[in-house]
């Protein structure tokens, strides 16, 4: 967003309230969606796939209504991707509250359009003054003092209308999220239905129709049920551990694969990379690595220590790291192998988190153990003109980040 005008600072325009601690034994029930880092985008914007409720009570001050900004002023890995980040809380967010690690803007004035306000603080500029003034070593932060003091440009037309176009193309993107979401979701609740709770297989047992479904579907399913290692399972379906039908490629320590050029690097992602959704600011590592080890958009991650996620990788070619699994099958699909990681993820999590270390993680050994009931490749191959369309949405939304990116470089 660059252009000509010097506009006032922050602290002229806003005071900021800060947010405080949380009792974690009330998260989940009914309540104001916390608003910590989880919830705001590496460099800025809002992130709605890790949210939780908070049942316990919370001072009004420390409550956003769709439409107000909040920000980090800190941060816990050395990126300084999310130190001073901002986000604005969404339409779909009724009510959200601050957590110890965020703080809400209040504006004292109307003088200056808050979208802008919003826009410039999601500029490279604002980003780069925010890390060349991080404090800390291992967590970063940034004092109220710096954060207030940053001088915003000035509202002019050529801006006003760019921030038109960014919030039109933000409504774009945030349409895509929730189309996204909710395919994914379809896509995830067929899978449960077809290969955990076998639904057509019972309706068909019991001579009923399988729901949802036309004819030509219903008759891949079998009308019967045959015991195995893990109970009853389909007939003709075969019990298969996650890593005997897809292979998990454990990533490298790349700080031992330096690049050999300035102009001859493999962006390295990390844990940090894979929920940022892009390698802006990683560190580089060597471009002649095996071909395994690099990662191409489409391709399914998994960081299985620290922050458990499953994702498509979407940010451009990059090195994988140690701490992620890269997955692959040359036996099914990628969205079965995709829905399967993620169904086991929730129990994952709970291994990880009962882990007596600083960073929580699982062993191969739990992939061994997380087991299905896999139909003849015939059968998966017919459904996957039903499930693999549901989860490539999810490909085409980092081509409309980019146009934000874009205009405002």
């Amino acid at each position: 967003m660059q252009s000509e005008g010097i506009g006032p600072t922050l602290g002229t325009l806003v005071n900021i309230v800060r947010g405080n601690t949380y009792k974690s034994a009330l998260l989940g029930l009914p309540g104001p969606v916390l608003l910590g880092l989880a919830s705001i985008q590496r460099d800025g914007g809002f992130r709605g796939d890790s949210l939780k409720t908070y049942g316990g009570e919370s001072a009004s001050k420390l409550l956003l209504s769709p439409g107000d900004l909040y920000v980090s002023l800190k941060d816990v890995t050395q990126s300084g991707d999310l130190l001073g980040a901002v986000a604005r809380l969404p339409k779909s967010v009724p009510v959200g509250r601050l957590t110890q690690d965020t703080v809400k803007l209040v504006f004292d004035t109307a003088s200056y359009p808050p979208s802008l306000l919003y826009w410039a603080l999601r500029a490279p500029e604002y980003r780069s003054y925010c890390r060349e003034r991080a404090i800390g070593t291992t967590n970063l932060s940034l004092s109220r003092d710096d954060f207030l003091a940053f001088q915003l440009p000035a509202a002019t037309r050529p801006r006003l209308n760019l921030v038109e176009l960014l919030e039109r193309i933000e409504h774009r993107i945030d349409l895509l999220r929730q189309t996204n979401a909710t395919l994914e979701s379809i896509a995830q609740a067929l899978f449960k239905s077809w290969f955990i709770d076998f639904d057509p297989v019972r309706a068909k047992a019991e001579g009923r129709e399988p729901e949802g479904m036309d004819a030509a579907a219903a008759a891949l399913f079998p009308a019967e049920f045959e015991e195995s290692a893990l109970g009853l399972t389909p007939n003709g379906w075969t019990v298969r551990s996650l890593d005997s039908f897809a292979t998990y490629l454990n990533g490298l320590a790349l700080q031992k694969y330096p690049a050999e050029r300035e102009d001859e690097y493999l962006p390295v992602i990390k844990i940090a990379q894979l929920r940022a959704g892009h390698t802006n600011g990683s560190d580089r590592a060597s471009a002649r690595l095996k071909p395994e080890y690099i990662v191409r958009d489409g391709d399914v991650l998994f960081s299985w220590s620290g922050s458990l996620e499953v994702e498509f990788w979407c940010g451009g070619e990059g090195a994988l790291n140690q701490h992620l699994f890269k997955v692959t099958s040359s036996e099914v699909p990628k969205w079965f192998y995709y829905l399967s990681t993620r169904y086991f993820l929730p129990g994952f999590r709970e291994i990880a988190a009962h882990k007596a270390t600083t960073m929580g993680h699982i062993q191969r050994v739990h992939l061994t153990e997380s087991r299905l009931a896999l139909p003849p490749a015939s059968v998966m191959r017919a459904l996957s003109t039903v499930v693999g369309p549901l989860i490539s949405g999810k490909l085409r939304l980092p081509e409309a980040q980019e146009h934000v990116q874009d205009a405002l470089a």
